[in-house]
């Protein structure tokens, strides 16, 4: 998943809502967004090729995401499968704060991630770059991508801009889609540079990447209600 905006605490009633796209290579296999057979209590998308997901909830309101980090670097075919970390918090009975303890453990064993967790009391972010430890997040929106958290690239900037303004209006659930499917590129000189190529940069830009190999796959809105029940709608592209 490569680009997620969300709100916590900032409605009486729902705690944490947030609008997300996936984006990866289209042979990649995936299933879409459903309880999983061999862990019953998970909701989420399943990558068929290691296992793991990028974004989901369990039945007692759980939730977890995750991004890779782009900072031009190989990626190590050496290393654990970054989508077990979602997977594995959704799985467990272990309170947010212990599961990323744990984490921060083996948190060299995975290429770059970002990660965030929730347990409808507390939102987390952790990523394994920079040393960074994990951080409790305050009443706020943020945006993350495939850098850290609020790095203001382009899409994260737009992104979290129409998503404020549709908190403002309280707008239906078809309008964060909507959001979601914004293909605006962003100008040469506002692109950052992530150590890949320009024509890449320039790919990735947009909100809703769209390529004849590579983009946006899925888009999904999720929401975390005071009640403590959690919903999670997606979208498949391709």
């Amino acid at each position: 998943m490569c680009l997620i905006v969300f709100a916590w605490k900032l409605l009486p009633t729902c705690p944490l809502i947030m609008a997300a796209n996936r984006d990866e290579f289209f042979n990649r296999p995936a299933k879409a967004a459903d309880w999983w057979d061999d862990c019953p209590d998970v909701y989420a998308g399943r990558d068929l090729q290691e296992g793991g997901t990028w974004l989901g909830i369990n039945r007692q309101g759980r939730f977890a995401a995750l991004t890779n980090i782009r900072n031009g670097q190989p990626r190590r075919a050496d290393l654990r499968s970054r989508g077990e970390l979602v997977a594995s918090y959704l799985d467990s009975e272990q309170s947010a704060e212990d599961y990323l303890a744990k984490v921060q453990q083996t948190a060299d064993h995975y290429n770059g991630f970002n990660l965030l967790i929730g347990d409808g009391e507390h939102v987390f972010w952790f990523s394994n770059e920079n040393g960074s430890e994990a951080l409790q997040l305050q009443p706020g929106i943020y945006g993350l991508s495939n850098g850290s958290l609020d790095t203001p690239w382009p899409k994260v900037v737009r992104a979290k801009a129409q998503f404020s303004s549709l908190l403002c209006q309280s707008a239906p659930d078809d309008a964060y889609f909507d959001m979601l499917s914004d293909t605006t590129h962003a100008s040469d000189n506002r692109l950052p540079d992530t150590g890949v190529s320009l024509e890449w940069e320039r790919l990735l830009s947009p909100i809703c990447i769209e390529s004849p190999d590579y983009g946006t796959r899925a888009s999904t809105l999720l929401k975390v209600h005071s009640a403590g029940s959690a919903e999670l709608h997606e979208r498949v592209i391709r």
